[in-house]
């Protein structure tokens, strides 16, 4: 239950994380909910890769080029979903921070 419940805070977090940054685009209901889904896998699968192998960079950077492997999993979503669009890797970066802080505040709004 608690899966469904952050997937759902996931969509609305990523349908107002697309009326804030103006390069984000959701189409629909459902593709915010695929959005959600695909992004929570690729968060689990790829992310962790991803971090790994560029170790060294995150480490060179104080850890802010996580910033930029957050906006390429963003990307790599937009890219998987249909009628969810991405302009390029600042709005990914920018709406990346964004979500990350919407959906911050909605879990603690649930769990507290």
């Amino acid at each position: 239950m608690k899966a469904i419940a952050r997937l759902l805070i996931t969509m609305l977090a990523l349908i107002l994380t697309a009326k804030i940054v103006p390069g984000i685009s959701i189409g629909s209901l459902g593709a915010g909910f695929w959005a959600a889904l695909i992004l929570a896998l690729v968060n689990t699968f790829i992310k962790p890769i991803f971090t790994l192998f560029t170790l060294p960079l995150t480490i060179l950077s104080f850890g802010l080029f996580l910033f930029v492997i957050n906006g390429f999993m963003l990307l790599l979503t937009a890219s998987l979903v249909a009628n969810f669009h991405v302009s390029g890797l600042l709005a990914a970066i920018f709406g990346s921070i964004i979500l990350s802080v919407i959906n911050s505040f909605m879990l603690d709004v649930l769990y507290d």
